[in-house]
């Protein structure tokens, strides 16, 4: 009889696109996290909790024409008896979400609703450098205003946020273009007829993925995009737009309109858009953003008007806008580049019209914040390790009540303190295992300490210190290990860890 096949043994790996975060990193993130949620908070935003599920119906704009709807999306059919059952999946982002919330809680929420989340959000797409199917995201959003004011309130909040995590003034500059210029502008290159809007789709489409691809291509890439087509290194060939040479001309300069200031910037997209109405509208929309933002205190240094900013122009509506950090960091070849985006947003008005067949109004922005803790990390900010708790060493294993005591005493006056949970016989190993914890200061009471009623206190971070530079003289000044009274322990730890 043949012996059963042993099953080999799971590989401690994590799933490829995802990646495992450890103490001081976790601590970083949760720390960015309630900053950025307090200028939220400020601004009157309120906090939403959406589940981490959500039917593809929801997420309907990735929905791909095939059997099984999981393109770009995490998804799987519920199991329901042989019913017609939902497809669920992971939330993609926390934008359509939101627009379910709105929809189905449109009578009970307040108009506008303001709401700010954040959470992870999952992708199913190729995982690289740096880009990982697990992210974090912190949005913010307002349903329900028709006015610029409230994009134009986005964006001064944006400048705020990241101010006050640590990008400073100067090192990063908020860019806001508007999808209403750019519709001007594919009127004036004949491929938007605004009486019926369906016509020259497919052309539209191309150019519009065209000047998306502005940063990789180039001006001369976008060029062949919208002309005859694009021969890439492979030699595969990507379909243009069939543009002749004058109306690619008004497309580059839509995306080359920005000038000195806002005043001429705005002078150029006019003579883009020529009759355009909805080209003058959007051009009206940025003109009123960019007073506003001055008006509060948000010039050019902070926030600028920006026609290159072309990336998600095919979702939203109206204004949009985009964080670009300005300092340059290292890239892996070794050369000095821009950080880059770390934050994105727009006017989505259609959003919430496909769950209630009426147009909401809705702006809203979302940061990448892990990009953002990337970025300070990038520029030398990195995590410095976190502080270990203080640890109690175990002398007599007979006494564990009385070590438990010695840390509920510590947690009671606000320290980080724990219990060796370890075998206690060599007490090298504790002060060992003290080191890899981070541990500041180890305490110790054996049977001739108790007797005294006194402990040790070792302190681990000062050892350290003096191992590494500091002289005999200053050894004597501030030995490393001291007694002191039993009821003295806390204060003498406190003290030592600045926290009298």
């Amino acid at each position: 009889m043949a012996k059963p096949k042993k099953q080999p043994r799971p590989k401690a790996q994590t799933p490829k696109g995802f990646r495992d975060y450890f103490g001081a990193e976790v601590t970083r993130r949760r720390a960015m996290l309630e900053t950025i949620a307090k200028v939220y908070h400020r601004y009157g935003f309120d906090a939403l909790e959406t589940s981490a599920v959500e039917t593809v119906e929801t997420l309907g704009k990735f929905l791909p024409d095939v059997d099984r709807p999981n393109e770009g999306v995490f998804a799987w059919q519920e199991d329901d008896a042989g019913n017609a059952a939902d497809w669920l999946a992971l939330r993609y982002d926390l934008t359509a979400p939101l627009a379910r919330v709105a929809a189905q809680y449109r009578q009970d929420l307040p108009s506008p609703y303001r709401r700010y989340a954040m959470g992870p959000v999952w992708r199913n797409e190729k995982p690289g450098p740096g880009r990982f199917r697990q992210f974090y995201q912190c949005d913010a959003d307002t349903v329900g205003a028709p006015s610029v004011a409230a994009d134009a309130e986005i964006c001064a909040m944006l400048c705020d946020t990241l101010e006050a995590v640590g990008i400073a003034r100067g090192d990063y500059m908020v860019k806001i273009n508007n999808r209403k210029v750019l519709n001007g502008v594919m009127e004036m290159a004949g491929v938007l007829d605004p009486s019926d809007p369906s016509r020259f789709e497919t052309e539209r489409g191309i150019v519009l993925r065209a000047i998306d691809k502005l940063d990789r291509l180039g001006v001369a890439g976008v060029r062949a995009l919208l002309g005859e087509g694009r021969r890439d290194e492979s030699g595969d060939v990507t379909r243009g737009a069939g543009l002749d040479e004058a109306r690619i001309d008004i497309v580059i300069g839509f995306v080359e309109a920005r000038r000195g200031d806002a005043a001429e910037t705005t002078a150029r997209l006019r003579e883009l858009v020529g009759s355009s109405e909805a080209g003058r509208a959007g051009i009206d929309e940025l003109e009123t953003i960019a007073g506003l933002l001055r008006a509060q205190g948000y010039g050019p240094e902070r926030a600028e008007i920006d026609p290159a900013v072309v990336r998600g122009l095919g979702y939203y509506t109206g204004p949009v806008f985009e964080a670009e950090l300005t300092f340059e960091i290292t890239g892996e070849d070794g050369q000095a580049r821009n950080f880059g985006s770390v934050a994105g947003g727009g006017r989505y008005d259609d959003l919430v019209k496909r769950f209630t067949g009426q147009e909401v109004p809705a702006t809203g922005v979302s940061i990448g914040v892990d990009r953002l803790l990337a970025a300070l990390s990038a520029r030398g900010e990195d995590v410095a390790p976190e502080a270990g708790p203080v640890v109690i060493t175990v002398m007599d294993r007979d006494r564990m009540a009385d070590y438990q005591a010695m840390a509920s005493e510590l947690r009671a006056a606000g320290i980080r303190a724990e219990v060796y949970l370890g075998n206690p016989k060599n007490f090298g190993n504790q002060l060992k295992y003290a080191d890899r914890r981070a541990a500041p200061i180890a305490v110790i009471e054996g049977a001739e300490e108790q007797a005294r009623g006194i402990v040790q206190i070792k302190d681990l971070a000062l050892g350290a210190k003096i191992a590494q530079n500091a002289s005999v003289e200053e050894w004597k000044a501030q030995p490393a290990q001291f007694e002191c009274p039993r009821g003295e322990m806390v204060a003498q730890i406190a003290g030592r860890l600045g926290l009298e």
